[in-house]
């Protein structure tokens, strides 16, 4: 069951109220949780309307790109999935997220964080490598008769944790980052507020907006060498930034390729 949201959401919400709307204008609040994810798409289909939010400071099955699991443990991150209707803003909301997170972040906390091409928000840790302190999921439910919502799903590190091996040397989080405390509320607010700054400029059309301010904040989507696997064997090639519909453009010896989906390794 849904718990009292704690105080220390309550004043940076109701400040921002007036930039955030609709997003968190309805917030559940779990000390732990499955997965928001999962919650949200739950209210979703029960009729929840735009910018329902379901926050936890803990997830016990929370997952990333690929099922992969997301670390999500009590006292370490925030946890925050919302509801979004719109169908319009659907093909372009993962990076529209992304941007928003990336924003959402710096407002709060000042932290130049930038974004690692399709979901990963990242610090420059130096020697050209980057960690991940944040990442999103976005799933979508459909019917025959189109689109029904979208689940925008972000995991944030707010305070250093034992992370597991595998991701010990490329996970980072804010505290960890800026040597001092981060007030999880107003990284909340500020996140939710960029949200409905970038959802709206989708809905009114200005999607070109949205992708050249991805860009100013992905600089890796440009001139970096990367891998990934087809059906075919694996292939390498140099970042050429993004197209339109979202897609890495990544140039090979032999031409131009578009990446829409699967794991990226970047060299």
């Amino acid at each position: 069951m849904p718990e009292a949201l704690p105080a220390e959401y309550d004043a940076p919400l109701r400040a921002t109220a007036g930039r955030r709307d609709p997003f968190g204008n309805r917030i559940l609040y779990f000390s732990e949780i499955g997965s928001t994810n999962d919650e949200a798409a739950r209210l979703a289909d029960h009729g929840a309307p735009e910018g329902t939010t379901v926050v936890a400071a803990a997830q016990s099955a929370g997952r990333g790109r690929f099922g992969r699991a997301w670390f999500s443990p009590p006292g370490a991150g925030l946890y925050v999935s919302v509801v979004i209707r719109n169908p319009r803003v659907a093909p372009l909301l993962t990076l529209a997220g992304g941007v928003a997170v990336a924003e959402g972040i710096r407002a709060a906390t000042a932290l130049p964080v930038g974004i690692k091409w399709p979901n990963d928000i990242v610090v420059n840790a130096g020697l050209g490598g980057r960690r991940k302190l944040a990442g999103l999921l976005a799933e979508a439910s459909t019917t025959p008769d189109g689109l029904q919502h979208v689940v925008l799903g972000v995991g944030i590190n707010i305070r250093e944790s034992a992370y597991p091996v595998d991701i010990a040397g490329l996970a980072t989080s804010l505290e960890g980052e800026l040597g001092r405390a981060v007030d999880p509320g107003v990284v909340l607010a500020e996140c939710l507020c960029a949200l409905a700054n970038r959802v709206r400029a989708l809905a009114a059309g200005e999607a070109s907006a949205v992708l050249a301010r991805w860009t100013d904040l992905a600089p890796s989507a440009t001139g970096s060498r990367v891998e990934w696997d087809t059906a075919g064997g694996s292939f390498t090639g140099v970042t050429c930034g993004i197209a339109d519909d979202g897609a890495l453009i990544v140039r090979t010896r032999d031409g131009f390729e578009y990446i829409r989906s699967g794991p990226v390794r970047w060299l």
